[in-house]
């Protein structure tokens, strides 16, 4: 599903946890525990655009790939290198050019390096952690476009990704609208919550009386 650019604008305005909140909603899974902030802004939102890596093959050797041509501007680099710890698939000069390239950001299930420069670049990089060790003739890409994970959570090409200072959740393309669309409206309750119990009210008749513990519970 083709999400219209105006509702992905609105949504840049939402927090992980809103999203979280509307994917419990609708029994969907998607929030990547462990995968956090790691330079750059600490907000990002956009389609993935999905590679995997595989440990070398001696017999027929790969590289860490060249790929960075191929994603569009706007889309969010989302990196499967099995969650490993020991080796980077992502560096200074993917950062660099990726900024210059306009991309959404970077999301590796895995560790990632010269993170200074993403921070020089200012661009948005999360990662489960930082280690400085190259991942060339350690791992090579195995596929683009396809099926990939981030930390157990299924992303495929075109799924929505919203990461904070909270971590990152990914919506399937299939309900990104339907998703956020629930999530803005969650998030519009809580803000309404927030004024009524400023205003004087307690709050639990204020979470009471917009009905606060049941928002993630779809009826029926």
């Amino acid at each position: 599903m083709k999400v219209d650019q105006i509702f992905i604008d609105q949504a840049a305005g939402l927090s992980t946890a809103e999203v979280s909140d509307a994917l419990d909603y609708f029994g969907l899974p998607g929030s990547a525990p462990g995968i956090r902030p790691i330079a750059g802004p600490r907000k990002l939102c956009g389609p993935a655009f999905t590679v995997r890596f595989a440990p070398v093959d001696t017999a027929k050797p790969g590289t860490v790939g060249d790929y960075l041509d191929d994603i569009p501007a706007g889309a969010v680099a989302v990196l499967d290198n099995a969650g490993r710890i020991d080796c980077t698939v992502w560096g200074g000069i993917m950062s660099r050019l990726a900024a210059r390239r306009g991309l959404g950001g970077t999301v590796v299930n895995g560790v990632c390096r010269d993170t200074a420069e993403a921070d020089e670049a200012g661009y948005p990089l999360y990662a489960a952690g930082r280690f400085m060790r190259t991942g060339k003739d350690r791992v090579q890409v195995d596929a683009i476009g396809e099926p990939v994970t981030l930390a157990g959570v299924r992303v495929c090409a075109g799924d929505f990704v919203i990461a904070d200072l909270d971590g990152v959740v990914v919506v399937p393309a299939a309900r990104t609208e339907e998703v956020l669309r629930r999530a803005l409206s969650m998030q519009a309750v809580e803000q309404r919550i927030v004024a009524a119990a400023l205003d004087g009210m307690t709050l639990s008749d204020a979470r009471r009386q917009f009905g606060y513990h049941t928002l993630q519970r779809k009826p029926g």
